[in-house]
């Protein structure tokens, strides 16, 4: 070994010599030379990359603060299908109706693994849980289980279940909004903590006080991770950068604050081990347990898969349920003949008695809005990032295995040519000749699909439906009179949330 080293030093040498190059010169000309290689090596047969691609950052600084509104503007110029590089990294995008829908419904299996993150990775211990789990048979064994038991939960009646469950906290959530006096105020908190307690409900069986200091503390350190980690992602574009205290603050904090959720996470699950009922699962966590015990469906199941799938039913459950729910809000103050007609549809349907979901078939107006909502403010505009799990072909494009795909949702629910005059607030889109409710319709994938698709759909939309309505059957909600107009852009980050702003609600 020493005699190879010291022939490589010699040559080196010799070479330096010979050429006139000082090793500081050398030792640039190979960087520089491996970079062109790499640069110029052959990338086969990907989709085009747009203009305004640079070394080293990519396409980085070209898609600026709000991507989502870039991609669905390259699509005009490159098509549907496109490559834009992210930092060292080719990632192919897909928009549009057709592509989407045939890679995540129609060939979902070809499209179902997700890419590492190192955000994503270090909270959910490299894909133990599911929304960032790697495509294989563990995989599918817990999305299965998990889909199993939040469907049980969810189709409970009676007392105890998540209809009535959500009532309570609708019911608890009016309450509070009273106490405002019709003065402006940011109902961003008081809408957070009633989704919350919904799913503190469903996981763990247990509901707090919203002015508790535990609860606090978690509803904020939810808020807090998501946006960290939307702000944290240039780690996971340029990994090395976690070694950088100061690049890497976002991604710190992200860290620590979902650590303090899984500290009462993990404190709830000993508790339940405690007194785990056999015979009578109340609640997430016991079916869970019952199943590490068991081993009967999930293989391997163990108490830190269970953690950290419970952790994504929190952090999907509570951040783009309220994030909707305010979107709504704020869409009703800024529409006031559209508010007027879903009131009068409560009033008509349901009048002052208790709201139920008995009640969501006769109240096609209310659905509508609550679609044209999560039509026109897509809540994760391009779902979570999917990896192709073999080499697959896209239109005229080859797209190898292991490569990141990102479907850019919001360009299918802005298309003009399925939703005319897009940035228009307008239900009636959503409904039919006969004045019916369209559950389904094209270019409307809010909730992602196919085997990526959102976990806890049914229960989302449970919460959106009791909320939005018991809210509007209470209130009439303006924006503060001589206010500016609010911003509905939306904040880009890891989901959408409107930016900050304050409304008057008005008891009926």
């Amino acid at each position: 070994m020493a005699v190879t080293f010291s022939w490589i030093t010699e040559s080196v040498r010799e070479i330096l010599q010979i050429s006139g190059l000082s090793l500081q010169s050398f030792l640039v000309f190979c960087v520089a030379f491996i970079f062109a290689c790499f640069l110029l090596k052959r990338r086969g047969n990907l989709p085009p990359y747009p203009a305004g691609r640079v070394p080293v950052l990519g396409h980085l600084l070209a898609l600026g603060r709000a991507p989502h509104l870039k991609l669905t503007a390259w699509r005009r110029q490159y098509g549907d299908v496109f490559t834009v590089r992210m930092g060292m990294e080719d990632v192919v995008v897909l928009n549009g109706y057709t592509v989407v829908k045939d890679a995540l419904v129609t060939r979902s299996d070809l499209f179902a693994s997700r890419p590492p993150n190192h955000l994503f990775d270090a909270m959910v211990d490299c894909g133990k849980d599911i929304s960032a789990g790697r495509w294989g048979t563990s995989f599918k064994q817990r999305k299965r289980f998990a889909t199993t038991v939040l469907k049980t939960l969810g189709m409970k009646i009676g007392a105890g279940s998540m209809e009535e469950k959500t009532q309570e906290e609708a019911s608890s959530l009016r309450n509070r909004i009273a106490e405002y006096n019709e003065e402006p105020f940011d109902i961003t908190h008081d809408v957070t903590a009633a989704v919350a307690n919904v799913i503190c409900s469903l996981v763990m069986g247990t509901r707090y006080d919203c002015r508790d200091e535990t609860f606090r503390k978690l509803s904020e350190a939810v808020a807090k991770t998501v946006a960290e980690n939307g702000a944290g992602q240039i780690i996971s574009v340029f990994p090395l950068l976690r070694f950088v205290p100061i690049v890497n603050r976002a991604g710190i904090n992200a860290l620590e604050e979902v650590s303090k959720v899984q500290k009462v996470l993990r404190e709830e699950i000993s508790r339940h081990r405690e007194n785990l009922d056999r015979k009578n699962p109340r609640d997430f966590f016991d079916f869970c347990l019952l199943e590490v015990e068991k081993q009967e469906k999930v293989e391997g199941l163990t108490e830190e898969h269970v953690l950290y799938i419970a952790q994504d039913v929190f952090f999907a459950g509570i951040d783009t349920t309220s994030n909707t729910l305010l979107w709504g809000l704020l869409y009703m103050a800024l529409n006031y003949d559209i508010q007027n007609k879903v009131q009068q549809e409560l009033d008509a349907i349901v009048g002052e008695s208790l709201l139920t979901l008995s009640h969501r078939s006769q109240l096609p107006y209310v659905n509508a809005c609550l679609l044209e909502v999560m039509r026109i403010r897509t809540i994760i505009p391009f779902a979570l990032p999917h990896t192709t799990t073999e080499t697959v072909k896209v239109r005229e494009y080859d797209i190898p295995k292991g490569t990141q795909v990102l479907p850019n949702l919001y360009s299918l629910h802005m298309d003009p040519v399925y939703w005319p005059d897009p940035d228009r607030f307008d239900p009636e889109r959503f409904l039919d000749a006969e004045g019916n409710v369209i559950n389904k319709p094209e270019s409307f994938m809010p909730f992602g699909g196919g085997r990526r698709t959102c976990l806890a759909e049914q229960l989302a939309r449970m919460e959106l439906f009791l909320f939005f309505s018991t809210l509007l059957q209470s209130f009439t909600f303006r924006t503060p009179e001589g206010a500016p107009p609010p911003n509905t852009d939306g904040v880009f980050g890891l989901t959408l949330p409107p930016h900050p702003f304050k409304l008057c609600a008005i008891p009926r």
